[in-house]
């Protein structure tokens, strides 16, 4: 049995490394208008060293989720802690010397890069930017003054942002330099004087030139290239080279955590495997947190500890991977997993279709995000047992409803409406018809009553009289009117409120009503309906 998961408040960082809560970004937030919602509160966690998988359809958010948790887009709402510090409040210098925690990968290498820039110059280029190095160190045992090349660690440095810490003693000092900083003892000069104001001098001993262009060619090895691709240009290499040069540019100011925005969808299949064992072989190398986007569910399974399920902007499901691969628990994974080919050829396997495609986030629906194409939706308890064909036709005639209420209307039609006129709004009989009793015996010549009365003549009486009362509405361009009385009929708690976060297993959860105890389990709703185990 699940149980609502009630968030727990985190006093510290502990294993997460970035921890996200009810995150929102909408576009067209002006004054008039509904916004577009394309990440719609969403809440998780990443925890330093993992891979978390994010997956879902086109449309779904995923790539703006992605770009909002680097700030290269600013969220509406919520927030994004980043070592328990929130970074939607950090603006200029803060901002910009944060974003050396965080970069992307895109997902094509080929408009990712400038043509007119050699390989060393595209990798070189944030380099440039941020100054680098930029170095910080921290002083131990006294307040002390830093100067010359680096500046003083400040209370909320940690980690990898301390790069020298200097330790003062009774009569001496030690000086230790962090772990994997792309600099060698050759090229530091740290002294230390134990003046009445202790001062510690960093003095880097070559340009900072140098050091760029041998930190760019350590990168370039680092993914694979060779010394001469330096002074390549992109249009010189293959498509999957061409991502390692992206892989290198993500990775030069040294970040924790990357979002790899579905790399290896635009590469040959052949490469792809290459690319993703270069990802895991720089994860270890260089200890990151990846967010991988993806369609490929196979790929997800892979490389990912963990795996997100978006729709709509929402996170439908949240696990372990194996155990969500394994036991899949919301409606929409159940459906995306059941559409992986088998690589049996003669095994058989029942596949969940999804029923049109997603609503706008500019209009999600009222309840769950997912309720309008769910294949485990509740239905109300007076047509639990209602012939399946009709109730699929009573779906479908609500999502033409819906979209028809959501339609943008030209001043023209507007005008043809209110003369009486016909306009592509005003076929709702011959909708009726072909929805509900596409088969009927209609007399040629039938005029809209007819034909509504033949469509409606198949069903019961308890389906036939809201119906009735829907096309009345519709025929007065009152789509909204339709909606309510539909709903008020044929809706249910997946219409009405949205669902709460269900615990299912050990770290994984799932948004849904039917994990609730008084409903039949959604994979047991899925088998009886569409025989999908």
């Amino acid at each position: 049995m699940s149980e609502t998961v009630e968030r727990e408040e985190r006093t510290g960082t502990g294993e997460v490394l970035v921890d996200v809560r009810e995150l929102g970004k909408y576009y067209d937030t002006g004054l008039t208008g509904t916004p577009v919602k394309a990440v719609d509160g969403v809440d998780f966690d990443i925890r330093r060293g993992e891979t978390l998988g994010l997956v879902g359809e086109s449309g779904c958010g995923k790539t703006t989720l992605g770009r909002t948790l680097v700030q290269l887009e600013t969220a509406t709402e919520g927030e994004i802690r980043f070592d328990d510090r929130d970074v939607t409040d950090l603006s200029g210098s803060e901002l910009k010397r944060w974003r050396r925690n965080a970069q992307i990968v895109f997902q094509d290498p080929e408009s990712s890069l400038n043509d007119r820039m050699t390989v060393g110059e595209i990798v070189r280029e944030p380099l440039d930017v941020h100054d680098w190095p930029n170095l910080t160190a921290g002083v131990v045992g006294a307040d002390a003054t830093v100067t010359g090349d680096a500046r003083a660690a400040d209370e909320r440095d940690r980690g990898r942002d301390v790069d020298i810490r200097v330790t003062l003693a009774d009569g001496g000092h030690d000086i230790a330099v962090r772990e994997g900083l792309p600099l060698t003892d050759d090229d530091l000069d740290v002294t230390v004087d134990r003046g009445g104001d202790p001062t510690v001098r960093v003095r880097l001993r070559k340009k900072k030139s140098k050091l760029r262009q041998a930190h760019v060619r350590g990168l370039l090895a680092a993914v694979g290239l060779q010394e001469e691709h330096y002074y390549r240009y992109p249009h010189q290499f293959s498509g999957g080279q061409r991502q390692r040069v992206g892989i290198a540019r993500a990775l030069a100011l040294e970040p924790e955590f990357v979002v790899l925005d579905e790399p290896v969808s635009a590469l040959d299949v052949s490469v792809q495997a290459k690319i993703l064992n270069l990802l895991e072989d720089l994860q270890a190398q260089f200890e990151l947190t990846y967010l991988f986007i993806a369609h490929d569910l196979s790929v997800v399974r892979h490389i990912c500890d963990r795996v997100a399920v978006m729709y709509l902007g929402n996170i439908m499901e949240l696990g372990p991977t194996e155990a969500l691969f394994r036991d899949p628990a919301n409606p929409y994974t159940i459906s995306l997993l059941s559409a992986i080919p088998e690589p049996d050829p003669t095994a058989e396997g029942a596949r969940v279709t999804l029923r049109g495609t997603p609503p706008s986030p500019r209009f999600p629906p009222a309840g769950c995000p997912f309720s309008t194409r769910c294949p485990a939706k509740i239905r109300p308890e007076d047509y639990r047992d209602l012939d399946p064909a009709v109730w699929r036709s009573i779906e479908v005639f609500t999502d033409i409803v819906r979209e028809r209420q959501h339609a943008d209307r030209s001043l023209r039609e507007i005008a043809r409406e209110r003369l009486g006129m016909e306009t592509r709004f005003s076929d709702v009989e011959e909708t009726v018809l072909e929805v509900f009793a596409e088969d009927a015996d209609v007399p040629a010549g039938a005029g809209p009553e007819e034909k509504l009365a033949a469509a409606l003549s198949t069903l019961p009486p308890d389906v036939r009289d809201p119906l009735r009362g829907a096309v009345d509405r519709v025929r007065n361009n009152d789509e909204a009117g339709a909606m309510d009385e539909l709903l008020a009929a044929f809706g249910s708690v997946c219409d009405d409120r949205y669902p709460d976060r269900h615990a299912v297993g050990d770290g994984h959860t799932s948004l849904c009503h039917r994990h609730e105890p008084e409903y039949e389990s959604p994979q047991e709703t899925i088998s009886d309906r569409h025989g999908v185990r």
